[in-house]
């Protein structure tokens, strides 16, 4: 695998080639999807609910992200290391520049990943002019459950869907690097991923995506409770993590996953 940058996922959603992103929080599962060929490595703020056992990801500190994407990006030496930032670290253009300077500086982070659709316009904008590398997260925000009340679909009435393609469009012009899409119906991903020349990443987002992520404990049938419509369990039918991994990426990039079944319509 080639050292992935911004540049090399745009040429690769020109050419039509799928990439990869997990979730990871420490150097071993880092280090593990980066051997299986996973392009994009994203230090979630889903460590609040699978490493803290918390119910959201609300509680996350910029104190524990950075922590976590140093571990993640110390030993990674080709993967794309992208980091969210945390719940109310982005109120104002300021103090997101400064949270996300401190997720690359201290953090190893390559990329930030922000949560919102048209009110963070100005943000990207203004962190996009100043070297800062961002995928903007559409659809389902985890960190606005309690507002949305609840993790349910986005973008299944005309109106909901018509503004994340019209934010997507926005976001791109604001400068974004990458979209993330969550938990919209299939056809709206594809119509937004065919309407930018960002690459977009889906979770619980169809097929049709340029690439695909899941928080790895998931795809490793790890998940406490019944796991979500979207996620398929990796290990299942591996031998190892490792395999599990290398499964993940060869069924992302052969169409294969996700199917009908991880899908919303």
């Amino acid at each position: 695998m080639q050292k992935i940058t911004t540049t090399v996922l745009k040429k690769m959603k020109q050419s039509g080639e799928k990439f990869t992103c997990l979730t990871a929080y420490d150097a071993s599962f880092a280090i593990a999807q980066e051997e299986a060929g996973v392009e994009v490595i994203l230090v979630g703020d889903s460590l609040g609910m699978v490493v803290k056992g918390q119910v959201s990801t609300l509680s996350v500190s910029m104190d524990e992200m950075v922590y976590h994407s140093a571990n993640v990006a110390r030993p990674c030496q080709k993967s794309l290391i992208m980091t969210d930032l945390p719940f109310a670290s982005d109120i104002t253009k300021e103090q997101t520049l400064a949270n996300a300077a401190r997720l690359m500086s201290e953090g190893g982070s390559h990329m930030v990943k922000i949560e919102g659709g048209a009110l963070m316009l100005e943000t990207i904008e203004f962190l996009s002019q100043r070297g800062v590398a961002v995928c903007s997260h559409l659809g389902l925000l985890p960190q606005s459950v309690y507002k949305m009340g609840g993790y349910r679909i986005q973008g299944r009435t005309k109106q909901e869907a018509d503004q994340i393609l019209s934010d997507a469009i926005a976001l791109e012009h604001a400068g974004a690097d990458i979209l993330l899409l969550e938990c919209v119906p299939a056809e709206l991903a594809e119509r937004v991923t065919s309407s930018v020349n960002v690459p977009v990443i889906g979770i619980g987002a169809g097929v049709n995506c340029d690439a695909q992520v899941l928080v790895c404990y998931d795809m490793l049938g790890l998940t406490h409770g019944t796991p979500a419509s979207f996620v398929k369990n990796f290990l299942k039918d591996s031998d190892s993590i490792q395999d599990a991994f290398k499964s993940y990426v060869e069924q992302v990039k052969n169409g294969q996953f996700p199917g009908i079944e991880h899908s919303y319509s």
